[in-house]
């Protein structure tokens, strides 16, 4: 197999964490996600300011999702794709954040961020793997003789999908497929497996 599928995390094979994060807690600057602001580092110094502000820890946002299951369909769609393809999920997610749902989607590789915590459970900073990681990752994989299809949903993907062999948007919000019409747009898991086939 000389083909790797990228998949993002949030919002192709699992809810936005954020957004499930938002409506346990009523804290509605917490909805916005990288649909919305496409500088990743300025929406992470935002929701980590709002959750200073209102007290939320580390321990507040894990029981949110430690409740989380993977989209309808989701788990299905992964194993179709591990038959066929090498599977490296490239998200903007945490790892302190992701073991619950990796576990419900059977551990795939997983390349993520790393939050930085006191010992009271506060979110204190959050480093980044590296800069554009997603895009660093398929050029790597490109290094290594790999084509590479890769599955996003927003802003922050979208240098990734531009170097992949092909780009997929997942379900993406219109200012996304408006701003991006090169993707190929794909709307249900029906569609994502034609994309790949």
């Amino acid at each position: 197999m000389n083909k790797i599928a990228c998949l993002d995390l949030e919002g192709v094979l699992v809810p936005e964490i954020w957004i499930g994060v938002a409506d346990r807690t009523g804290i509605k600057e917490l909805r916005a996600t990288t649909r919305d602001i496409s500088d990743y580092s300025e929406l992470m110094r935002m929701r980590l300011s709002v959750c200073d502000q209102n007290g939320l820890t580390l321990q507040d946002i894990s029981e949110v999702i430690s409740k989380m299951l993977p989209l309808q369909g989701a788990e299905e769609f992964l194993s179709w794709l591990r038959e066929r393809f090498q599977v490296v999920i490239l998200s903007d997610t945490f790892y302190q954040f992701a073991y619950p749902l990796m576990k419900q989607l059977n551990f795939p590789a997983l390349f993520c961020h790393n939050l930085e915590v006191d010992d009271s459970g506060r979110i204190t900073d959050f480093k980044l793997r590296m800069k554009d990681q997603k895009k660093q990752a398929v050029k790597a994989f490109h290094s290594l003789g790999f084509q590479v299809i890769a599955v996003g949903d927003s802003y922050n993907d979208t240098s990734m999908l531009s170097e992949a062999d092909k780009g997929i948007l997942y379900c993406p919000p219109q200012n996304v497929i408006d701003e991006f019409p090169q993707f190929l747009i794909t709307k249900d898991y029906i569609e994502l497996r034609a994309a790949f086939s």
